[in-house]
């Protein structure tokens, strides 16, 4: 089934009946396979309530504007050679020194596409970080870049980054589709984003990109029972990167 209404996608994301689609078990250990079924993302039940708790956890030590600053600063010394940025000041504040895996383990960690060179950057992860932390990585890697890269299409001077972050979360996601599945029928859900995002039940002229929207409930970030825990700290990255990339303090 595919969900394209505002409304429908909400009350999927808050019914507990739809779960992600499970992922395969038997998975090498160091492999992505093995990744993917060891965190929380693709989990359900008990399982995922404890992995999350540890993501949340760890989230909680992290301090938004020292990202933000970081991320800021990190930018500047790069003289706006931004790819990596984000990953790279995620990683120092989890205490992770190297994160030159990230990338190429995070090609195949949403799609499930198994590929050598990823299972290679996987397998160096368990050395580097914990879980938790690599989790984190992981998900901010594509979708933080993808965010900032999406964002860079829609400036113009002086403008409210977090506007303009916000409206770019919902006109242009960095994540396109969210899956389910029914656990009740066995049927899989595929929610699109881009679509609910712009129902014009919801978005007044929604084809528009208009970062002076008053009322944005755009679905980037999820919703319900299983919302991204790292929202704040995904916001944060990518404002720091663009104050420095366009000379701004806000």
């Amino acid at each position: 089934m595919l969900v394209t209404h505002h409304a429908e996608a909400l009350a999927v994301l808050a019914d507990t009946r739809y779960v992600p689609p499970p992922v395969r078990q038997d998975g090498r250990e160091g492999t992505l396979a093995w990744l993917r079924a060891h965190v929380s993302r693709f989990s359900t039940g008990d399982t995922h309530a404890e992995r999350r708790r540890l993501v949340v956890e760890r989230l909680a030590a992290l301090d938004a504007a020292e990202l933000r600053a970081a991320a800021r600063a990190r930018t500047l010394e790069r003289g706006g050679d931004w790819r990596g940025v984000p990953t790279e000041v995620l990683g120092n504040a989890l205490g992770v020194k190297d994160t030159g895996a990230v990338a190429a383990a995070a090609a195949g960690y949403l799609s499930g596409e198994e590929r050598p060179e990823a299972d290679a950057a996987v397998a160096e992860l368990p050395a580097q970080a914990d879980l938790p932390a690599v989790t984190l990585l992981l998900q901010a890697h594509a979708a933080t870049e993808g965010l900032i890269e999406n964002a860079l299409r829609h400036v113009t001077p002086g403008q409210d980054l977090e506007a303009l972050l916000q409206e770019t979360l919902r006109h242009d996601p960095p994540l396109k589709v969210t899956r389910r599945l029914d656990t009740r029928s066995g049927d899989e859900v595929t929610i699109d984003l881009v679509a609910a995002n712009r129902d014009p039940g919801v978005f007044a002229d929604p084809d528009r990109f208009d970062p002076t929207r008053h009322h944005n409930p755009h679905l980037t970030f999820g919703h319900g029972v299983r919302p991204c825990p790292a929202s704040a700290h995904a916001l944060a990255l990518a404002t720091g990167v663009l104050q420095a990339l366009l000379n701004s303090s806000g």
